[in-house]
């Protein structure tokens, strides 16, 4: 009998335990604990953005395969992974959803406090990618008038649709970024978010970051917000997470843990997705799995911005979330990690 496969998984994924048990020896582990001794003899990787999988973790170990169930894979080393033949995939747009719901209900609390209608806002999309481009799907529904930059779509695609960075920036009353974090190519992204970046915004305009800590430079955003050139800010993603930035803590109007696409749809689709790369990679009758417990996503394209404003507190409070990570940041990572994953309103 052929051995079975070993598979090491980080413990913190939902619905993951005993869905592969059938066909693998699979060993759980905190995925910021997980060693290469860990991997000595593991054939596949299951992680989350918490293990740093680079030649430190994987060398001389015979992994093949490192499924991330996050849409975000640049705690992985592409390129050592591709130069030792170890194959990489992701969960991309696993969560988009869930990070819609994140920012409407962000900017449905906004509009509440300040008393603004989407018909009187002009709202930037920074990378129009999976969650991007449902961000400006249901902005344009909601009735904001929407600006896109995407330079590596506007090349592919034409620039029709899309606009540049400093037109977005000098327009929009609010800029959303959902954009990878890159460090090479054309348009990098690792501290785009720079001093420039927030000088160039509109006054009074608000900022929101759900994609990755290091596109924003810290100190320009905080100067920003001190000196009121900036509105307000909401920050899911930090610099240094857990050891965030505790003045940027302060002076955000929404403030969380990392945790915009944190759905119960959207674990349920990244724990999918990591199951159905190992199910090919073997050929295991697991290509279609979806955890039974979990109800799937049912768009209403009919939802209006009144009703969805009325509505979402019951589904996500994130003025409670705020209030939760502003008054325990040293519990970041706990926070996190114990977060009830909500049921996504869209």
């Amino acid at each position: 009998m052929d051995k079975k496969p070993y598979v090491v998984a980080d413990c913190d994924i939902p619905f993951l335990r005993g869905v592969l048990e059938p066909y693998a020896r699979v060993d759980y582990k905190k995925g910021n604990r997980i060693t290469r001794t860990d991997l000595k003899e593991a054939d596949v990787l299951i992680v989350r953005t918490r293990t740093r999988c680079d030649e430190t973790l994987l060398a001389g170990t015979p992994v093949r395969l490192i499924a991330t169930a996050t849409i975000g894979h640049d705690h992985i080393d592409s390129e050592y992974c591709a130069q030792n033949g170890i194959q990489v995939t992701t969960a991309q747009g696993c969560n988009a959803r869930g990070v819609l719901q994140y920012v409407m209900g962000a900017l449905a609390r906004l509009a509440a406090r300040d008393g603004w209608h989407p018909c009187d806002r002009t709202l930037g999309v920074v990378g129009v990618g999976n969650v991007g481009s449902l961000i400006a799907e249901y902005g344009e529904l909601f009735g904001f008038r929407v600006l896109r930059c995407d330079p590596p779509r506007a090349e592919a695609e034409g620039s029709e649709n899309f606009c540049m960075l400093d037109t977005l920036l000098e327009s929009s009353d609010i800029v959303t970024c959902h954009v990878p974090l890159t460090r090479t190519g054309s348009c990098p992204t690792d501290r785009m978010a720079d001093a420039a970046f927030f000088a160039s915004m509109k006054k009074g305009a608000v900022f929101i970051n759900t994609s990755r800590g290091r596109i924003i430079e810290d100190a320009p955003l905080i100067e920003s917000l001190q000196q009121g050139r900036l509105s307000h800010a909401v920050i899911d993603t930090w610099n240094n997470e857990p050891e965030i930035n505790l003045e940027l803590l302060k002076l955000a109007t929404f403030t969380t843990s990392h945790i915009a696409g944190y759905s119960i749809q959207g674990k349920a689709a990244g724990t999918a997705a990591v199951v159905r790369s190992v199910s090919r990679l073997y050929g295991w009758p697991l290509n279609d799995w979806y955890p039974a417990q979990v109800t799937p996503s049912h768009p209403d394209p009919s939802i209006t911005w009144e009703r969805m404003s009325r509505e979402m507190p019951r589904y996500f409070d994130i003025e409670a979330e705020t209030a939760r990570l502003k008054s325990h940041p040293e519990s970041f990572e706990q926070i996190r990690n114990s977060y009830d994953y909500r049921t996504e309103f869209f």
